[in-house]
């Protein structure tokens, strides 16, 4: 059994344990970087009464506090089922580089565990979506928060510099 397979394993045997224990959500994941595992999750969401609490949503933060940062660029995750659009994005965003699902969406659909209607809402344009999206541009006075936020960087960029 290969390595990825290994991984993909201990993520089937958290959700199934998920299940079998917790009585919940069929849902585990592991996030590898560099070889070594720094995660272990399973769906949390009714535990938590947190609805972004899906397994690949704790690894990644199980992930970041392990290693004090939201940068895991180079990261595999191994995930149960194949990962909703929220999930999927907090990947992109954290640098995850490849992510494994043993389940797809056809395989999750049967039993009300598919992601694909995510997909399908987002994908639609932004006016026939279910739930409204609107622009409301109200802006603070002076400065603009994210001029302000480019600012930040920027000085703690040089700061960094500075002290090399």
């Amino acid at each position: 059994m290969s390595r990825q397979e290994q991984y993909m394993m201990e993520a089937l045997q958290l959700a199934m344990d998920n299940v079998r224990d917790r009585h919940t959500w069929p849902f585990g994941a592991v996030l590898v970087k560099d070889g070594e595992v720094v995660a272990r999750a399973v769906n949390e969401v009714d535990a938590n009464c947190d609805p972004t609490a899906h397994a690949e949503m704790q690894a990644l933060r199980t992930a970041a506090r392990a290693l004090s940062s939201t940068d895991l660029s180079g990261a595999e995750v191994y995930a149960s089922g194949y990962p909703c659009p929220m999930c999927l994005t907090a990947m992109y965003l954290s640098g995850v580089t490849r992510v494994y699902y043993a389940y797809s969406n056809e395989d999750g659909a049967p039993f009300d565990l598919s992601a694909e209607n995510g997909y399908l809402e987002i994908a639609r344009p932004i006016d026939a979506r279910h739930m409204k999206l609107r622009s409301l541009p109200v802006r603070l006075e002076g400065q603009d928060i994210y001029e302000a936020w480019h600012n930040h960087v920027t000085a703690m960029n040089i700061k960094r510099e500075d002290a090399s």
